[in-house]
């Protein structure tokens, strides 16, 4: 299995997916810590990657979801954003309305 097939792999098995620096725990970069943040404030289960403990990940995943930078959240699948987004989403109550139609 290619990385990018192990990446496409990874985004359909979980149904909330963050690529992120750090841990959920242990965030290594604002953004990241952000959207964690509101993750857990929805009380949503997530499933998390550290791009920066595997950095071929890093590297590769920009390509897959064609989003440049960290965090990059993924719901059923599909792209939702990286932290400003998810924090407007939050803002806004889409957010709950896309996690309650799960």
């Amino acid at each position: 299995m290619t990385l990018e097939e192990r990446l496409k792999a990874q985004i359909a098995e979980h149904k909330v997916l963050i690529y992120m620096k750090g841990t959920p725990d242990a965030p290594k970069c604002g953004f990241s810590a952000q959207a964690v943040s509101v993750l857990k404030a929805m009380g949503q289960a997530f499933a998390f990657v550290d791009v920066l403990a595997e950095p071929e990940v890093r590297a590769t995943l920009p390509q897959v979801s064609n989003w440049p930078t960290f965090p990059q959240i993924f719901v059923n699948g599909e792209l939702i954003g990286g932290c400003d987004i998810v924090l407007s989403l939050y803002e806004s109550g889409e957010l709950k309305e896309l996690f309650d139609g799960m």
